[in-house]
């Protein structure tokens, strides 16, 4: 798979001035942590979750969770599971690709009776989801995590959901990521990346964001974003992918723009008239927030609904003014140092100071591509949503 691997090749051509990768289940994490994007969740209870999944990955998902936790009432857990392992099977029996898949399991101990009752189908799952995730919590799920990759001879990632009382209440925060730190650091070959729960953490103080405030705006989730990447989202070789949180809202509907696309796939004229459309249905919160993710370090998002996995991979594309600035950071001649103008003239590139950052730039133009000069969010946001 490939992000925009569902738009045609003569699209990718026009758009790309660098093409995203191919990459798959047994790709390094390295790739896929990378490669997440917009990661959509998915109630496990669904009873044609299998059309969904095939579905979804038509429309250029590359990441589901099958949820067996919060989307799901606790009656509802047993035929969950079964559910689960119908339609792995119905996957199973179409020989499709699919998207990479990730259960969120509530104990430690679904996951050893998942992957027995899932079989040989289990060669389409790519991990878990950890809820709640602490030290405390955390050790029991890598270990059975460790135990079912042994048991069914495949690897399988975790994605730790950091959403705790204990991370949220400041007298508690400090220890309660060391002991996080300590935890994923243990199993970091395992850990694919690390999720933010801030709807839980909003939950604690009876808070709900608007639809035009970010995570950001509400300061005490911000403090606690920022904390999180200060321990574990260093670039110095000990951080993890740390994904951004999930957005609410969803008024927007794709089909509203489908007869335009269909007449113009890039949008020859109309690029305001897009702008104007996603503000208008509450997309202008999703994208400064997509934005604010980036400028706080965190990598990929948590979707609720189709409508926001092509703002989050168009925003995810590397624009060639980045791919420039980063290529001239890290030619080997300038690994002394220095400072140069930019090939653009608009700015400063330190070579020390910028080099990580620039390093990070480079893998997301290795999985998300390198847009041309003249494509922009409002072109590969067209190309995402035409079918």
């Amino acid at each position: 798979m490939r992000h925009f691997g569902h738009i045609a090749p003569a699209t990718r051509k026009r758009l790309f001035f660098q093409e995203p990768c191919e990459f798959g289940p047994d790709s390094s994490a390295r790739v896929l942590s990378a490669a997440l994007g917009a990661t959509l969740y998915s109630p496990a209870t669904r009873p044609r979750l299998a059309d969904d999944v095939i579905k979804q990955a038509g429309r250029g998902v590359v990441s589901m969770v099958l949820c067996l936790e919060d989307s799901i009432d606790d009656s509802e857990v047993a035929g969950a599971e079964e559910n689960l392992v119908r339609q792995f099977a119905d996957l199973d029996a179409r020989g499709v690709e699919v998207p990479l898949l990730f259960i969120r399991v509530r104990e430690p101990d679904q996951i050893a009776d998942l992957v027995h009752r899932l079989g040989d189908t289990v060669r389409m799952l790519s991990g878990f989801v950890l809820p709640k995730f602490t030290e405390e919590r955390g050790v029991p799920f890598m270990e059975a995590l460790t135990n079912a990759e042994k048991a069914c001879g495949r690897r399988l990632f975790a994605m730790p959901v950091l959403e705790s009382p204990e991370l949220l209440h400041l007298e508690t925060r400090g220890e309660t990521l060391q002991g996080i730190a300590r935890t994923v650091d243990k199993y970091r070959d395992r850990v694919l990346a690390l999720r933010l729960g801030v709807t839980d953490f909003c939950s604690a103080y009876g808070l709900r964001r608007a639809p035009d405030m970010t995570a950001y705006d509400v300061q005490i989730v911000g403090a606690v974003i920022a904390d999180v990447v200060n321990v574990l989202g260093r670039a110095d070789g000990t951080g993890f992918t740390i994904t951004g949180p999930v957005w609410e809202y969803f008024r927007l509907q794709e089909r509203m723009f489908k007869p335009q696309l269909r007449r113009s796939p890039f949008l020859e004229g109309r690029a305001e008239e897009l702008r104007t459309a996603l503000i208008e249905h509450d997309l202008d919160g999703l994208l400064r927030e997509i934005e604010l993710d980036r400028a706080n370090g965190l990598l990929g998002k948590t979707c609720i609904h189709p409508s926001h996995v092509a703002p989050v991979h168009a925003l995810s594309v590397v624009s060639h003014e980045e791919y420039s600035d980063a290529q001239d950071i890290l030619r080997p001649e300038r690994g002394g140092g220095g400072v140069m103008r930019s090939a653009y003239t608009n700015k400063m590139n330190e070579v020390k100071p910028h080099r990580a950052w620039a390093e990070r730039t480079l893998l997301r133009a290795e999985v998300f591509g390198v847009a041309r000069q003249d494509a922009g969010f409002v072109e590969l946001l067209a190309a995402g949503l035409a079918e």
